[in-house]
Parts: C-alpha cells; sequence; structure tokens
C-alpha cells in the first residue's frame, strides 16, 4: 500500500465540490449580518430599555443559541441538512425582522420570546451544515474542510461590525432588516444549491466527482434516546466536550477581559483594535495553509500542542502592564495556538457514524454555545479578583483543556459503545469515533 501524499491547500481546492462552495458562501452571506448577538444591547437601550432589561434580553438570545445546537441537530437527522437549514433560516428571518417593533420596554414579555425564538432557530442551522460539509468532502480532506469553514465564519464575523457601523448610520432598524435580508438569501441558496440528500463522499480518487453526494442513500435510524446514551458512556467523548467547554471560555476572555486588561494598564484602546486586526488578518489568511502541516499529525498530538500554544499566549497577557508589544506577542500566540488546534476539534464529531453525526456535532456546539453565555461571567468576576493572575489561570485552564482533548481524541486507545439502530432500520457498520 503506497501513502498518500500529503493534503495541500491546492489539493483541497481542487477537491472542493461546487456544492461545497455553495454551502461555504451562504455560512459567509448569513455570518456577515449576523448582528443580533453582537448589537441588541446597545441596539435595546438606544429604543430606552435599561440596561439590566438589555442584558436579559441578550440572556434569552444566547440561551436559544445554546438549545438551538440541540435542536439543529435532531432537524437534521429527520429532515436532512438541507431541510433544516432552510427552515431555520426562513423561521429565523422574520423573527429578526420584527425586533424593531417589539424593542419597547411595554412589551418585555414578548420581546425576550421573540429574541430567545430567534437565537433557537439562528444556530439550528450549524449542526445541518457541518453534517453536509462532511458528508460532501472526501474523508481525506475533512479537517481542511472544516478549516474553511471556520475561515467563513471568522470572516463574517470580522467584517460585520464594519457593515454594521455603516448601516447604523442610515438607521439602527436597518441594522436586523439586513440580518434578516441576508438570513432569507442562505435560505434560498440552500433550497435551490444544496442536494437534499447526502451520503459520506468518495475518496478523492474515485471515478466520480470528488465529494459528488449519493441520491437517496439510505441513513441508518438511531434514536434520540439510543445516540444520547452512547455518548454519555463514551468517557473519551465526554473529556473532548469537557475541552471544548473549557477551552471556549477562556478563549472569550480575549475580547471579555482583555480590553478591562488594556484599559487597566493605561494604554490606549487603540491597542485593543490593533489586537482585533492582528488576530483577525492572521486567523483568516494563514489557516487553512497551518492546517495542511497539521494534517500530518496524529489529532491527538495537533490538538494537545494547539492548546499549549494558546495557554503560552494567554499567559503572556500577565506581563501585558510591561509593554503593548507584549499584548501583541500574546494575541500571536493566542491566535496561533487556535489556529493550530481548532481544524481538528472542529472537525472531531463529523468523524462519527452517519446515523450519530448530527446529534454529536449539535452536542459539541450546544457546549460550545454554553461556555460562550459562561465565559464573560466568569471572566469578568475573575479577572476583577485575580488581576494579572488571572491570566496565569487562563493558561493553566488552557494546558488542562488540552490534555482532556488529548486524551479525548486519541481514538486509536479504546473503542467506545456502539449503540443498536431502530427496528427495522440497517444496522451501523462503522464503529464510533473512527479517526478524523
Amino acid at each position: 500500500m503506497t501513502e498518500e501524499p500529503p493534503v495541500s491547500v491546492r489539493d483541497t481546492l481542487r477537491a472542493t465540490p461546487a456544492t461545497v462552495r455553495y454551502l461555504l458562501t451562504g455560512v459567509l452571506v448569513n455570518q456577515l449580518a449576523a448582528f443580533v448577538q453582537t448589537f441588541l444591547v446597545l441596539y435595546l437601550t438606544h429604543r430606552g430599555l435599561s440596561l439590566s432589561l438589555a442584558g436579559l434580553c441578550l440572556g434569552a438570545y444566547s440561551l436559544g443559541t445554546v438549545f438551538g445546537t440541540v435542536l439543529g441537530g435532531e432537524l437534521t437527522t429527520r429532515l436532512g441538512p438541507r431541510g433544516t437549514i432552510v427552515l431555520a433560516m426562513a423561521g429565523s428571518a422574520p423573527l429578526v425582522a420584527v425586533l424593531p417593533w417589539v424593542s419597547r420596554p411595554g412589551l418585555l414579555w414578548l420581546l425576550l420570546l421573540v429574541v430567545a425564538a430567534a437565537g433557537l432557530l439562528a444556530q439550528a442551522y450549524r449542526p445541518a451544515a457541518a453534517v453536509l460539509l462532511s458528508d460532501l468532502m472526501p474523508e481525506r480532506f475533512q479537517v481542511m474542510a472544516f478549516s474553511m469553514m471556520r475561515i467563513a465564519l471568522n470572516t463574517g464575523a470580522a467584517l460585520a461590525p464594519l457593515i454594521a457601523a455603516a448601516v447604523i448610520l442610515a438607521d439602527w432598524n436597518l441594522l436586523f432588516w439586513v440580518d434578516a435580508a441576508t438570513t432569507l438569501v442562505y435560505a434560498a441558496l440552500a433550497l435551490a444549491l444544496l442536494p437534499g440528500r447526502t451520503a459520506p463522499a468518495a475518496a478523492a480518487d474515485a471515478p466520480d466527482a470528488p465529494g459528488a453526494p449519493a441520491d437517496d442513500a439510505p441513513v441508518p435510524a438511531v434514536s434520540g434516546r439510543a445516540a444520547y446514551a452512547a455518548m454519555l458512556r463514551d468517557r473519551r467523548y465526554l473529556a473532548y466536550l469537557l475541552s471544548v467547554l473549557l477551552g471556549t471560555v477562556t478563549y472569550v476572555q480575549s475580547s471579555v477581559s482583555l480590553p478591562l486588561e488594556i484599559v487597566h494598564d493605561r494604554y490606549p484602546t487603540g491597542l485593543y483594535s490593533a489586537v482585533l486586526v492582528l488576530s483577525s488578518v492572521v486567523l483568516i489568511t494563514c489557516e487553512l495553509k497551518i492546517t495542511s502541516y497539521i494534517v500530518r499529525l496524529p489529532t491527538h498530538r495537533a490538538v494537545v500542542t494547539g492548546h499549549l500554544v494558546n495557554a503560552a499566549g494567554l499567559a503572556v497577557y500577565a506581563l501585558a502592564v510591561h509593554s503593548a508589544a507584549i499584548v501583541l506577542l500574546g494575541a500571536l500566540l493566542a491566535i496561533s495556538g487556535l489556529m493550530i488546534a481548532g481544524p481538528s476539534m472542529f472537525a472531531h464529531p463529523a468523524s462519527f457514524p452517519a446515523a450519530l453525526k448530527a446529534r454529536y456535532l449539535s452536542t459539541m456546539q450546544a457546549v460550545a454555545g454554553l461556555a460562550m453565555a459562561l465565559g464573560p461571567l466568569f471572566g469578568v468576576y475573575a479577572w476583577h479578583g485575580l488581576g494579572s493572575g488571572f491570566w496565569l489561570l487562563c493558561g493553566a485552564v488552557t494546558v488542562v483543556a488540552g490534555l482532556l482533548a488529548m486524551y479525548g481524541l486519541d481514538r486509536a486507545a479504546e473503542q467506545p459503545p456502539v449503540p443498536s439502530v431502530d427496528a427495522g432500520a440497517q444496522r451501523e457498520a462503522d464503529v464510533i469515533g473512527g479517526t478524523a
């Protein structure tokens, strides 16, 4: 057997089918105008609500996103990826569009209901998009494909505030109408261009076009109870989820506690802008190339290496008071660690069998969403209590997350339990947790 050549960026782009390009384009378009979570508090205070009520609404939206990813996994299992994306986006758009009409102090309960439902549907597409991506891309390009999705998400997240700043100058309400419009565009793209059913892509050298889906491919049916029971028995996957939780909590500190540190150390606020620009430019331009080297390593080694580099970057912030250059160095190390570990961490749940993949992906995304919601509370409280020592704590927590990830992704060491499929359905032949 001849060893496969290393995966390169050029080979990945050549192996990317048109349907994946459509999928990633839709993800980018949707993310470019994902304004609700970022600007909801500012908008509601602009409309006369108190800061505490605006924060309550943001909490309702964030809680909705956590449950939305779980809902997305269930819908993907039942409706398929395309149907889930169309339903979630078409349902989210009108909820976002009516926010200007319900954003009044006298309509608080209706506002809370609308923002929670908007959050629920806004994130329900994520598991479906991830499942579709993993089905359409050949196996050897899986991690590279998830790196491309991360780049699409991060590019949108980097450009969205710039677009929002221009839109706000025209009309605050227009912010949410643009968001709703791009959401509908994504739904239309998905309905018109994405396949109705997919099967895992064939090898890259198969006679058919790379990643071409097989129509009406049967997927073994596994009940939600059986899938989640297997997940709870899988110690390695639970360790992976705990790693996602801890790693995401420390990740958000770069946008929550780092600004507090910069202001406390009497640096100009422009330094934080420089950190954001540096991180965005490096991630968008370098992640795919770095991933092409990372995929040559065993997955569990790559993720622990990335976490250790990220931990070093967070620990460097403890010395921020001494020089602005140290802040930039910490940011460079932190984003480098994310680029090394992120794609493999992001892609790991997609390595599970087709009948389980959507639920495993949605659980991971729900854990990440929960960590994003808890991270600011932890960060502000701990930073005020520990000062610069807070960053050493973040570094230590990230190291623990890396060790958990190394254990969780080392699937060759232990085969996890396999749930039985529903009566009458084809039994899943694959073993849960094949290496990414």
